[in-house]
């Protein structure tokens, strides 16, 4: 596989980090730096700014997109650029469950009409989306979900009851892709399960939040009580959700391995280590540390050219396979190894926690050490959203090993 950016690419290259230079609001990178750093949370307004800029600029907040749904059409070799440009400069990254996760769902399988509806608004950020997929008895077990959508007498509309969990950031989500139960007797739970657009206005709905581990309230519990859901936001055929459904996680699998992101992570960690001491001498120079260090590298690499397969598949206009899962279990792996290290190089000053909701111990130690403990714990979860990364392997063992 050719590695050697062309001509055309650098040029590219330049083209986003010049962009990302002149556009991205240092107001926002200075209070998602102190938030970040305090424990606190991102208001609604901050987490879209960079996305609306980003939607002016020919698309660039969907960078997946193809140009007939307004997305910039970017090769294999510029998405992957795009991303790398954007992890090295660290924006704020844009929400997936709209852009990535439930757009492709739409244009695939969506109306004419929803089409026209929904893709304008989720490219400009006008629409801030949701996930309404697990449940308190139905995570990696997604078929088991109870909440159940009953077609109206006058047949205009879905009454839908039910529980949402783990709903993440719906708190501030405008819209709702959700899984519900539209036929109890079928055969086999897969075949009963529709895909619906909810508008998270709707009365009925009430959102609760969840804390974390770390203090900080980013998921929810999502609870639909009567709601009315018009029948024109059912995406594709009723009982065909799950089909739908797998083909929006392969998506979001594909999404979630981060390597810019990583290898931000692993950067700053390299600064830390060159900052903190070890037996009198820099803890980069520690040879235990400096192998564990080399060890992760090694491992970004090798996803990173996996990643650039999948994408080159993608190119060819084949969607997200069984590598979806291999990037899904190794990035999150990565994603956990670069908090460990973080907080094994930050030492005893990593401890303290900054949320106010927990107790503050802020100040203690550096200021590069606040906060690493919140970031690790956070970072638990990404090993079991997006189907738990033992699911992941049973996917594997079926789809590339014919187990």
């Amino acid at each position: 596989m050719e590695t050697a950016f062309s001509k055309e690419d650098l040029e590219f290259q330049q083209e986003v980090r010049t962009f990302i230079k002149d556009h991205y609001p240092q107001e926002l990178r200075k209070a998602v730096q102190e938030k970040t750093r305090t424990g606190q949370e991102l208001s609604k307004e901050e987490i879209t700014a960079w996305h609306k800029i980003l939607g002016k600029h020919n698309g660039w907040s969907v960078p997946g997109w193809p140009t007939e749904h307004g997305g910039p059409g970017f090769t294999p070799t510029q998405k992957y650029i795009f991303q790398e440009e954007m992890a090295h400069a660290d924006t704020l990254m844009v929400a997936p469950f709209g852009p990535v996760m439930c757009a492709p769902v739409i244009w695939t399988f969506g109306s004419p009409e929803q089409k026209a509806k929904f893709l304008p608004r989720i490219l400009s950020g006008q629409d801030f989306w949701c996930q309404g997929y697990s449940e308190p008895n139905a995570g990696s077990d997604l078929a088991s979900l109870k909440t159940e959508a009953v077609l109206s007498e006058d047949g205009k509309h879905y009454i839908v009851n039910g529980q949402k969990t783990w709903t993440t950031l719906a708190q501030h989500a405008d819209w709702i892709f959700c899984l519900v139960r539209t036929d109890k007797n079928a055969d086999k739970p897969q075949k009963g399960i529709s895909f619906l657009l909810i508008d998270m206005k709707t009365p009925g709905i009430e959102v609760r939040p969840i804390y974390l581990v770390d203090g900080t309230h980013e998921v929810n519990e999502t609870w639909f009580t009567d709601v009315k859901v018009p029948v024109e936001n059912l995406v594709g055929q009723e009982n065909m959700g799950w089909t739908y459904a797998k083909f929006l996680l392969a998506h979001e699998r594909s999404g979630i391995a981060q390597v810019g992101r990583s290898k931000r992570a692993l950067a700053r960690i390299k600064d830390i280590a060159r900052m903190e001491m070890a037996y009198g001498e820099q803890l980069i120079k520690d040879p235990a540390f400096a192998r564990k260090i080399a060890e992760v590298e090694l491992e970004l690499s090798a996803l990173e050219y996996t990643e650039l397969r999948s994408l080159s598949k993608e190119a060819q206009g084949k969607g997200p396979g069984a590598e979806s899962s291999l990037l899904k279990i190794k990035g999150t792996d990565l994603q956990q190894a670069c908090t460990e290290l973080a907080m094994e190089a930050g030492g005893y000053y990593a401890n303290p926690h900054t949320n106010e909701r927990i107790g503050s111990n802020f100040g203690v130690g550096p200021e590069y050490s606040t906060n690493l403990s919140g970031t690790y714990f956070n970072y638990r979860k990404t090993s079991i959203y997006g189907g738990s990364n033992e699911i992941q392997r049973n996917i594997i063992a079926k789809m590339i090993l014919g187990l």
